[in-house]
């Protein structure tokens, strides 16, 4: 899918400007903004070849046609000269503004800082950008806008870095289009990654809308001709136009719901636009009038606009011959609107009249989601969980329900009443006792849908979350607010067990006939902490009372005799010159000191001789070991303790399950079990499906190996064999 790409100048950009904002002063920006971009990057080509200023004049052009102000298009001007020219955002703001450079500063990506893989790389990008889009709505514009330009020139990238820079634009940049309304882009983005992501797809799509051109543009055409006459006899203002539904949306609902192409409605799709809210009802009941409307598919989205500002009237009828056609409904700023999305109502016009906070405020208030959106960017601080939240709970948000003040809040499927509560507000989640949908009380684990109105009863004598709340939370932002109650009760908790660890300590002492304010001095307990890896008193009191440190243990270390300490308490001496035991567990676990706990391994992670491995102190259920990259304990801080593999231990057989991406074929799960047993590895079970894109499969196998080099050598076998994309350790 090439697309042509139109030479634009600085002069097609200024009278796009001029026909909006004739103001000289605006104009001058622009033109300054191009010759300093011009300057800066004099050297630089793109890798088509051409010269560097073409992506930033394309991307000026397309914000232009957006109707944005000037500071936005000299922004996106100037939106690289900070990452690719070493020019900092104060010589930036001494040139132009502090408001230009922040636009600016907020499109680049960050630089100088290690992070662990690209994934954490790329999450800490997208929270920058998303957490100053909260802040001015012109940021996200102009980083759009560019990764539009990016997608229309990608086959000048490698293969490789095409499907992901495709990948994330489906996943990240359509989405949030989608989100702010500005379905022209949304629709050339899905476009543009469906077929860099799926280009055999993409072209069997393309090539069914083509078969069908010619007839559906008569049948369109003849319908077009007979509700003009209509309309026109009765005396309407209107315009009307035939549609086509762009490829991607075609194929997404040939997967998610399962449809042939001959069974997609609205291929046959009508536009029409009139003058104000009323005419749009009086066409309807023409139409509705004349041609047998089909039930179930009329939807008011004018007196119910959708979260994005959308509004239209759409109602699905049957025409002469049973061809069916989709018939929207809308007035001239709706339409604008339905294309533009948020650019289209609201143009910046920077100046005493009109400030950004101004503005910012005003989106806000049209889009009730944004508000929401902006407490995400102050409440979740790690990267990964932002993303997570975002792409969840935000992007792919389709529930609508209301509270009884009639506040819309926008859900992801299967969204329970917990969601909509700590939607609400953190507080109100935390205190609910129970739910009432559609004046009916109901179960907290009831899946909401479109048009329910939920009301919550809270009580301030409810004991909070509990674990089993994270069963029935189906958002992001619920779970990660559970997570964080239930980690400060925990620590709330913890210092019940330190004063109990305390006691205990003192008791052992007195029974010793010790001093414990001699012995509790932070120099003589320095190395005991060491020795079993506790990092303070506070911890090492915890340890005890949790029974994961053994009273006996501690004073054997000490060697503290019962009669007093030894002289001078030479402990440097007693350290190098005491044994200490070492337990082993039946998992071929050694934990240092630990003489009494149950050790079990972890079967979240399902570590394996060769792995690097912690232990985690559980309540009531002893040391689970884990991977130290295990999910489940990498926000653990307080309750982990050092384990090793026993280099002495005995051959074992340990299962670990495996997550195996693969292309749908005949005989790929008989080829999976054939490889495990020529590994001379076990197999325990296996479960693959096809995946929603009809084209590939997910399938995972729970085998039995000796250690880590063994299942490196599973795994490498299986990456060989014909189709197979994908082999990673999956997290139960």
């Amino acid at each position: 899918m090439q697309r042509k790409q139109q030479e634009i100048t600085i002069d097609a950009i200024l009278d796009l400007v001029r026909a909006v904002n004739p103001d000289k002063e605006a104009l001058d920006l622009i033109q300054r903004a191009f010759l300093y971009a011009s300057e800066q990057h004099k050297t630089q080509l793109r890798k088509s070849g051409e010269p560097y200023i073409v992506h930033l004049l394309n991307v000026a052009y397309i914000l232009a046609d957006l109707k944005v102000g000037p500071k936005a298009i000299a922004a996106g001007l100037l939106h690289d000269v900070i990452e690719d020219c070493d020019i900092s955002k104060d010589q930036l703001a001494a040139e132009f503004d502090d408001e230009i450079a922040t636009l600016v500063e907020s499109v680049t990506k960050i630089g100088n800082i290690e992070f662990k893989d690209e994934k954490e790389y790329m999450a800490v990008n997208h929270r920058k950008i998303f957490i100053a889009m909260a802040k001015d709505i012109r940021v996200i514009l102009i980083k759009l806008v560019d990764r539009l330009h990016n997608m229309r020139t990608l086959q000048f990238m490698s293969e490789i870095k095409q499907k992901k820079i495709a990948a994330e634009t489906l996943d990240v940049y359509a989405p949030i289009a989608h989100r702010l309304g500005i379905s022209e882009i949304k629709n050339e983005l899905e476009d543009l990654s469906f077929y860099y992501l799926y280009p055999d797809k993409y072209y069997e799509v393309a090539h069914l809308v083509e078969m069908r051109k010619a007839e559906r543009d008569l049948q369109v055409n003849t319908m077009i001709k007979d509700i003009s006459a209509l309309l026109t006899e009765n005396k309407i203002k209107f315009r009307i136009f035939g549609r086509s539904k762009h490829l991607y949306s075609i194929y997404k609902k040939m997967t998610t719901k399962n449809k042939r192409f001959d069974e997609i409605l609205d291929l046959h799709a009508i536009r029409i636009v009139t003058t104000d809210k009323v005419s749009c009802y009086e066409i309807l009941g023409y139409i509705h009038a004349d041609y047998r409307p089909i039930p179930g598919r009329l939807k008011d989205y004018i007196a119910m606009p959708k979260m994005n500002m959308y509004q239209s009237l759409h109602t699905t009828i049957v025409g002469e011959g049973g061809s069916i056609y989709e018939v929207q409904i809308r007035t001239e700023e709706m339409d604008s609107i339905a294309e533009k999305g948020i650019a289209a109502h609201w143009h910046y016009k920077e100046g005493s009249k009109f400030t950004p906070e101004k503005n910012q405020k005003e989106i806000e208030d049209r889009l009730s989601w944004f508000k929401d959106f902006g407490n995400l960017t102050q409440e979740s601080k790690d990267a990964d969980e932002y993303m997570d939240i975002l792409t969840h709970d935000v992007f792919e948000a389709n529930v609508y329900v209301m509270s009884p003040k009639g506040r819309v809040i926008d859900l992801p499927n299967g969204a329970t009443p917990l969601d909509f509560a700590y939607r609400i507000h953190t507080e109100i989640g935390h205190a609910t006792v129970g739910a009432i949908v559609n004046n009916v009380l109901v179960p907290l684990n009831t899946p909401l849908k479109t048009g329910d109105v939920v009301s919550i009863k809270t009580s301030k004598q409810s004991n909070g979350p509990s674990e089993d709340w994270l069963k029935i939370v189906k958002t992001t932002h619920a779970k990660s607010k559970i997570r964080n109650y239930l980690q400060k009760k925990e620590m709330d908790d913890r210092s019940i067990y330190i004063e109990k660890g305390e006691h205990l300590f003192k008791e052992e002492c007195k029974k010793r006939s010790i001093d414990d304010k001699e012995l509790i001095s932070s120099k003589r307990l320095e190395n005991v902490f060491q020795h079993f890896t506790v990092g303070n008193l506070n911890d090492f009191y915890y340890a005890i009372a949790v029974k994961s440190l053994s009273l006996a243990a501690v004073f054997e270390r000490l060697n503290v005799q019962k009669r007093g300490l030894l002289d001078g308490f030479n402990l440097d001496r007693v350290f190098r010159n005491t044994q200490v035991k070492k337990t082993v567990s039946k998992s071929g676990i050694r934990v240092s000191g630990v003489e009494s706990m149950m050790i079990s391994l972890a079967g979240c992670c399902a570590p394996v001789p060769g792995d690097d491995i912690v232990g985690f102190i559980t309540k009531g259920q002893g040391v689970k070991v884990h991977r130290k990259d295990c999910v489940n304990i990498k926000n653990e801080t307080k309750r982990l303790i050092h384990v090793e593999w026993d280099e002495e231990r005995k051959e074992g057989k340990y299962e670990v399950k495996l997550y195996i991406l693969a292309q749908d074929r005949s005989f790929l799960i008989s080829d999976l079990v054939t490889i495990i047993s020529q590994c001379k590895a076990g197999l325990v079970a296996v479960n693959s499906t096809v995946n929603e894109d009809k084209v590939t499969a997910t399938t995972y196998l729970n085998v039995v190996v000796s250690d880590a080099e063994h299942l490196k050598v599973v795994m490498a076998n299986l990456k060989k064999i014909e189709n197979v994309f994908e082999v990673q350790r999956a997290q139960n």
